[in-house]
């Protein structure tokens, strides 16, 4: 439960809560004001009549000015106070830089659970609700494996291949999941459990929907692109030709992202859609570990392979180690950081530190196991857990 919100926070809470969720609208408006502040201001209404929104926001805002308006504003954020451990806007520390690039990127984040994690790798693994026992037992599997290896697992927590996703990654803290609704209501309501499980183990649920968000039908495409959009690449473990996964995937091609899909039967109708990405273009994977060769980061679980290289992995030995919080002053420099390296002059740069204070700060997140150096340059690597 969230105890403040910061003014910021809030005035993108109100233009979102005037245009409905409108991504169009709200960044018409951002890119026409100098500030949230002066859009909302009563006198600036005739400036939103120029911007060719639609006239329901227009009635919304002017209703937003009366009595009414801010007592209904006042209880929105009172339910999101309520059902939100963090809040986040695109000028706060733990919003995922990941999806910074995208011009449909959501201007704000409501979430459960651990915040720090949306700035983790993560690998989405997603497929069709309606799935065969065979395709949940290979997504878990996946989950398990890749999530063993450090990347978080990103799914949508709907029934079948998501949720086995969620439950593979589970089994070592580290899943999060991208909902259609409000955080008020969990979709499909036979997931709440593995929604507190997932809350409780160090992992995280988020949404771009305000509280009491219906799981309208039209949502779950918005979704998916905040599922790819966060992810280094997707797996589509299991789909037939009319999968919403597919749609999820053809996001994540137009974000440049690598789409993978695992084959099946040819004559199982359950794996058409993944036969048909492979026809497209996808990556044909039979082993997690193919994904974590195509990524091919520079991270620390390439030195975890080496020191185990005589021994297999266990695709069912859980890991019970304890991951550590980034501090609040070590994020900025944690998000600068990226996978293929930069120099300690270009980061004192860019983050306008001096080089005794970076010099420290890099060495705490290397001793922290969240840094690395290779030839002078400095790399992010995955949570030390």
């Amino acid at each position: 439960m969230l105890s403040h919100l910061s003014k910021s926070q809030t005035e993108t809470i109100a233009i979102w809560y005037v245009v409905q969720h409108s991504l169009s609208s709200f960044y018409k408006i951002q890119k026409h004001f100098k500030t949230l502040e002066q859009a909302l201001k009563p006198e600036n209404i005739s400036q939103w009549q120029n911007l060719a929104l639609h006239k329901n926001h227009l009635q919304r805002l002017e209703k937003f000015h009366t009595l009414e308006g801010q007592n209904d504003f006042q209880q929105l954020l009172n339910q999101i106070k309520q059902s939100s451990d963090f809040v986040l806007i695109e000028t706060d520390s733990c919003y995922p830089t990941q999806l910074l690039p995208y011009s449909d990127r959501p201007p704000i984040l409501f979430g459960q659970g651990n915040a720090q994690t949306l700035l983790q790798p993560q690998v989405a693994i997603v497929g069709s609700r309606k799935s065969s026992t065979h395709g949940r037992q290979v997504a878990y599997d996946f989950a398990y494996y890749l999530s063993e290896k450090g990347f978080y697992i990103n799914s949508g927590l709907a029934q079948g291949i998501d949720e086995a996703s969620h439950q593979g990654g589970l089994k070592n803290q580290r899943t999060i999941a991208v909902m259609g609704t409000g955080l008020d209501i969990t979709y499909p309501s036979q997931n709440t459990t593995l929604r507190q499980d997932i809350i409780q183990n160090n992992g995280a649920v988020i949404t771009e929907f305000l509280p009491t968000t219906k799981p309208l039908q039209q949502h779950f495409p918005r979704r998916n692109r905040i599922v790819s959009g966060l992810s280094l690449g997707v797996i589509v473990a299991e789909a037939t030709l009319e999968s919403g996964s597919l749609i999820t995937a053809k996001l994540a091609a137009e974000q440049g992202k690598l789409i993978f899909a695992i084959p099946g039967h040819i004559y199982s109708e359950f794996h058409q859609g993944c036969h048909q990405l492979i026809r497209e273009g996808a990556i044909l994977i039979d082993h997690p570990e193919q994904v974590v060769e195509d990524l091919a980061l520079p991270t620390q679980w390439q030195a975890k392979q080496a020191e185990t290289q005589n021994t297999p992995s266990k695709l069912f030995e859980k890991n019970n180690e304890e991951s550590s919080d980034i501090p609040d002053y070590l994020i900025t420099l944690y998000k600068q950081l990226d996978w293929v390296g930069q120099d300690i002059d270009q980061l004192a740069a860019i983050l306008n530190l001096d080089i005794a204070t970076l010099t420290a700060y890099l060495m705490e997140l290397e001793l922290s196991g969240l840094c690395m150096q290779q030839s002078g340059l400095y790399v992010r690597c995955r949570s030390n857990k």
